[in-house]
């Protein structure tokens, strides 16, 4: 796991004994600062996502953090075998942080944040696959406006985070087991979510449903398909089957092999859900 030095912006590499780290989560834009810019600060300092860098680390050694985590620059995106290891260990990596910060660029720093038509519950935070784990995995999470200003903590805004989201308050603020929420209610949390990889989609689901499998960009609905395989392996949560999805054209009903396509579908059954699946 790499770590980047909050005073040095230099990164440094642990493989045990892991220090005390902050953890950031974020929507990516344009000109984001990667594993190879950050080894070389002149050139990194020439993008629009230095700004980004410096206000997270500023806000972890406010907090007496010497390391953070940050997946653009932490991540070495052109070896494909580690950013396997990354995403198969990245709800790993948010859940043992000591704090996320959750920054929403698109949020002013004042304004009723409890409204759910303020631009914090508008944010495309909410829309993005990833941030899901990245809201549910960290113990503390504190959200940050688009200068860094504090908003509050996912415990603070836990009831409008959750009408925001459809997650049960219990879980947002950790004090109902993950493991205990039928397969069918975290599934529906992803509805609606986007990526911008169609792969990701499953991808970004692994570390909810405690699954560990290779990454294969390129195979496209598959990964979606492989995830439900491998859920299926562990669990006899039979609410897995509670989809409906459209047959292909050569088929009448749609087998069992296809399953559904992704979790948008689950949308169309939240009604049901509500009533018969509800978290523990």
């Amino acid at each position: 796991m790499r770590l980047l030095n909050t005073g040095t912006y230099i990164l440094s590499e642990f493989q045990s004994n892991i220090p005390s780290y902050a953890i950031l989560s974020h929507v990516w834009r344009n000109e984001e600062i990667t594993f190879q810019d950050i080894n070389d600060h002149g050139k990194a300092m020439l993008k629009k996502g230095w700004e980004k860098i410096v206000g997270a680390c500023n806000t972890a050694k406010r907090d007496k953090f010497e390391y953070i985590w940050i997946d653009t620059c932490c991540i070495n995106k052109e070896s494909s075998a580690e950013l396997s290891e990354a995403i198969n260990s990245m709800y790993a990596w948010y859940r043992n942080a000591q704090i996320c910060y959750a920054y929403l660029w698109d949020v002013p720093s004042d304004g009723n944040y409890e409204s759910l038509h303020s631009p914090f519950s508008l944010s495309a935070w909410f829309t993005r696959g990833w941030t899901l784990q990245e809201l549910i995995a960290p113990p503390r999470v504190n959200f940050y406006g688009s200068d860094w200003t504090d908003i509050g903590t996912k415990a603070t805004l836990q009831r409008t985070i959750s009408a925001i989201t459809g997650i049960d308050t219990r879980i947002i603020v950790g004090k109902s087991e993950l493991e205990n929420v039928p397969i069918a209610v975290k599934m529906s949390w992803a509805a609606k979510r986007n990526t911008t990889r169609e792969e990701d989609v499953a991808y970004s689901l692994m570390g909810l449903f405690d699954i560990n499998m290779p990454l294969l960009y390129g195979e496209g609905k598959k990964a979606f398909i492989r995830l439900q395989h491998e859920i299926i392996k562990k669990s006899n949560d039979h609410s897995i089957f509670a989809w409906t999805t459209e047959p292909r054209p050569s088929q009448s009903t749609m087998s069992i092999e296809v399953y559904w396509h992704a979790p948008l579908t689950i949308f169309n059954i939240l009604t049901m859900l509500r009533g018969s699946l509800k978290c523990p």
